[in-house]
Parts: structure tokens; sequence; C-alpha cells
């Protein structure tokens, strides 16, 4: 009788894993291999979990396929209250509301984190601990984030299903992150071009950044087209990853008027774009010259 009931245990349980299984979603999955490291990132600078970021993101933006999201990169349904930049308008609770509109969906991400932590609303929120996203889920339900009588319920369940909650110990995010919640001094990290970068600091060095994001100096110094031994301009942009070949696409048509001061370097770092490829993109010799006024294809 025992064993029946232990199998029939074993049975009831493979069909609980089995529905779990048909529920996860093809679209959700793509959507949160695409923004886990973002999500992280933020989690690193802003202290909200990136598993309920995440669930957030894939909800409201129906994994970045929604109307809002395809027209104004919105992928969090943040809507215009205090807003100065550019709108766009949807029916939601009401007809033709307005919602921020972005150049790209990585500003959307900074974005919520930033309306998130700098609004009086929320800030109860961030008294829970990063791994607690049960409190978050409700807390943001609580506190009028949505209307949706189970908001909080259906945060909680995509996280769960997709068990996105492994992404709030910062153990995926390559280790760098890791090293950085753990310093007292934290360096901002911030996200463009599909890549990371910092501001160097007063005195900085390939070697000291080393340290503090845990990445070979030798490495740095190579992803920023530089010498390993090179003292850095406190200011200066230093990308954690190797630079792409050419601008987002939101600078298709749109180039670069040099300004004074700059360098071909500069420019290439401004962007995150490999040297040669701007070079390349302008069909200029690596010993042209460029001049104030001068306008430079960056896509």
């Amino acid at each position: 009788m025992k064993r029946q009931i232990f199998i029939l245990f074993l049975l009831f349980s493979a069909l609980g894993t089995a529905s779990a299984q048909l529920k996860r979603n093809r679209a959700y999955e793509d959507y949160f291999n695409q923004w886990a490291e973002v999500a992280m990132q933020q989690m690193i600078q802003y202290r909200i979990p990136a598993s309920i970021t995440l669930a957030q993101g894939v909800l409201e933006s129906a994994a970045g396929k929604s109307e809002l999201a395809l027209r104004a990169n919105n992928h969090f349904g943040i809507k215009c209250n205090g807003w100065t930049g550019r709108k766009s308008y949807h029916d939601d609770d009401e007809r033709g509301e307005c919602f921020r509109a972005y150049d790209n969906a990585y500003q959307s991400y900074v974005d919520h984190s930033v309306f998130l932590s700098t609004s009086q609303r929320y800030r109860r929120l961030f008294d829970l601990k990063r791994t607690d996203y049960v409190g978050w889920a409700k807390g943001l339900k609580a506190c009028g984030y949505a209307t949706s009588p189970t908001y909080a319920t259906k945060l909680i369940e995509i996280i769960e299903t997709y068990q996105l909650h492994q992404y709030d110990t910062g153990k995926e995010f390559n280790k760098r992150e890791t090293v950085l919640l753990q310093q007292g001094d934290l360096r901002n990290i911030y996200t463009f071009n599909q890549n990371y970068y910092i501001r160097a600091r007063r005195g900085d060095t390939f070697r000291r950044i080393a340290e503090d994001v845990d990445i070979s100096y030798r490495k740095l110094a190579k992803y920023n087209e530089r010498d390993k031994n090179d003292v850095l301009q406190e200011g200066e942009i230093i990308w954690l990853q190797k630079k792409a070949k050419k601008a987002p696409k939101t600078f298709k048509n749109r180039p670069h008027r040099v300004e004074p001061g700059e360098s071909m370097y500069t420019i290439s770092q401004r962007y995150g774009i490999r040297l040669k490829y701007l070079y390349k993109m302008n069909k200029l010799s690596p010993d042209y010259i460029i001049r104030p006024g001068d306008l430079l294809r960056v896509r």
C-alpha cells in the first residue's frame, strides 16, 4: 500500500512538472536570455531584484512584442507623469493615455530603475531583501504599480516558472557584478550598444579598475584599444567588453559632428565602436586628422 502511494506521489509530481513545463513560453525564454545581464546590472546599481525587473519587463511588454514596446521601446508600461522626453499615446485603463517613449529598450530599463528608486511611493520596497521577490511583487501591487488584482500573482508565477530568482544572487553576472556587491565603494556601471562601461576616476589605471570589476587589466586595455600601463583621465569611458563594429540602430542616418578636442579614438569610445571600424565606415586612412565640424558615420 505504501509503495502504491509512493508511486502515485511520483506520478502526480511528474504530471505537475510536465504541467509547469507546458506553461513555459519560448518567446519569454528568448526575452530573458536577451535582458538578464541588463537586469542584473540594474540590480547592482539600484538594488531592484533582477527577477522582478525581468518579470515586469516580459509581462508589461508581452516579451517585447507589445505595441508600446515596438513603437516606443517602453517595456514597463511607465506613463508620462513628470516626463519631459518623447511621448507615445496608447489605450490602457483609459483611451489615448500618455506613455514614456525611448530611443531604445536599454533606456527603458534604466528609466524603470530610476522611476522605482526615486519615487516616494515605492520607497518601502527598498527595505526588503534583494532576494525577496515575493515581497517585491506584492509590494509593487500594493503601491499601485498596476491596477490588475492578479498582478503580484502573475509576477511570482513568471519568476518561479522560469526560475528568475537565480539572477537575484548576482552569481550569473559573469562574476564581476558579484565582486561589486562586496565592495563598499561601488562603481556605477552603465549600458550602451549592448556593452557595459564605467567612468574612470581620478588616478585610475587599468590595474586598479581590474581589481574592482574582476576582469584582467590586460583584457580591459585590449577592449579599450590602449596600452595596459596607460594612466587614465578622470571621466573617460572604459568599456568592460569588446567594442562593437558600429553604433546602435538609432544612429542610422545620424552622423556625429566632430567637436573641438575630439579625436577618432574618443569618438570610437563614445559610441562603443572599435577604432578600425570607425575609420572603415568613413573611408578614412589612420593618418587622417579630423577637424571640428566634420561629419562622421557611426552606423
